[in-house]
């Protein structure tokens, strides 16, 4: 009989995936502590996560933006669903944030060896470049420990659904003789057509922003937010504006698409990608509301607007997704109908085909 694999992850894979979560969170909780000795007051790193332009103190800069704390709490949440979810969710959890570190990390290779960011504090882009390499290489862990931690499945019966095995008149039922044939942990169907709607609406937005930027602006110009400039630079760990959308928009498309379809793994990416963006329209509108946009609606220009009514999209669908992800999924059937039964525990019970006779003397204790 040919091996298959489960969608999930042996206990090895669990406790080495949930140690790289760790040190991932670790790695961004640090940063954030250093912003907020270096803030003048501890309210300035706030306002400058939602987008108000604040300095720290001299000769430095901040390391951390909004996106910062979400991959801490995102780390942290994946680390304990390696350790605690079904096999399937528990993998999709981990691939997740291996992805979307990979994709948010990235740029920040080159950017922060960029020439232009000379003058700061001694070190200390060299030390935000090596915490970009070591998050990258934890994602990298990520992957391996589920691509290495699949587990075999060699169970006898796993191919014979619906015939019960028999042995001394004692009837078993394979765990899955009395289910649907799903995978547990995929999202059921209403939800999962749900998530596709929800995140595919926020990609496409996403995504026609972008589109529409790149036209607006050129490619030269489009370009330096898109790979990094002195002239898009906000904070060290946070990546270009347009590859930091761009990549947000990747992750909803790619979630939406694994929600429409129901995979085992889909719910932890749809949680990613409503989260992300809806963390950072809602960042956007309090900005707005903050600098009086909102009340003055009605006469802000179009593109002001739309994009408005865009952060408003996101941040609603955004939220409704992570609410939707967050339902439990199909569940494993069968854990009692499983269990062993003798075919004359109850009265007019039949005697299965091909079970042997009934011994003449019950073994004791029977």
């Amino acid at each position: 009989m040919s091996t298959r694999y489960k969608n999930g992850l042996g206990g090895g894979a669990r406790g080495v995936g949930a140690l790289a979560c760790l040190l991932m969170a670790l790695l961004g909780a640090a940063w954030i502590v250093r912003d907020l000795e270096v803030a003048a007051h501890p309210a300035d790193l706030w306002w400058t996560w939602l987008g108000e332009a604040r300095r720290p103190g001299e000769f430095t800069a901040w390391a951390t933006s909004a996106l910062e704390p979400l991959l801490v709490l995102g780390a942290l949440a994946a680390g304990v669903t390696a350790l605690r979810a079904a096999p399937s969710v528990a993998a999709g959890a981990l691939l997740t944030l291996a992805v979307t570190t990979a994709l948010l990390r990235l740029p920040l290779l080159w950017v922060l060896g960029a020439g232009w960011l000379q003058g700061l504090e001694s070190g200390l882009t060299g030390r935000a470049r090596l915490t970009a390499g070591v998050q990258l290489a934890l994602a990298l862990v990520l992957i391996v420990a589920v691509a290495a931690g699949r587990r075999p499945d060699r169970s006898p019966g796993e191919d014979l659904r619906g015939v019960a095995r028999t042995a001394y008149g004692v009837v078993h039922r394979p765990a899955h003789d009395d289910d649907t044939g799903e995978a547990p942990g995929r999202p059921r169907r209403g939800p999962g057509v749900a998530l596709g709607l929800l995140l595919g609406a926020i990609g496409l937005a996403l995504a026609a922003w972008e589109v529409h930027w790149g036209l607006r602006l050129g490619w030269d110009t489009y370009r330096k937010g898109l790979l990094g400039d002195a002239s898009v630079f906000r904070s060290l760990l946070q990546p270009p504006v347009h590859w930091h959308t761009a990549a947000l928009a990747l992750l909803a498309l790619g979630a939406a698409a694994a929600a429409a379809r129901r995979t085992p793994w889909a719910r932890p990416p749809a949680v990613a990608a409503g989260a992300l963006p809806a963390v950072q329209a809602a960042a956007s509108l309090a900005f707005a509301a903050g600098t009086g946009q909102l009340g003055r609606f009605p006469v802000l220009p179009a593109q002001a607007r739309w994009e408005l009514g865009t952060a408003l999209l996101v941040a609603v669908a955004g939220l409704a997704a992570v609410a939707v992800a967050a339902r439990p999924g199909v569940r494993r059937e069968g854990g009692e109908a499983a269990a062993a039964t003798a075919y004359g525990a109850w009265p007019g019970a039949e005697r299965p085909p091909h079970a042997p006779p009934p011994p003449s003397t019950l073994p004791p204790g029977w």
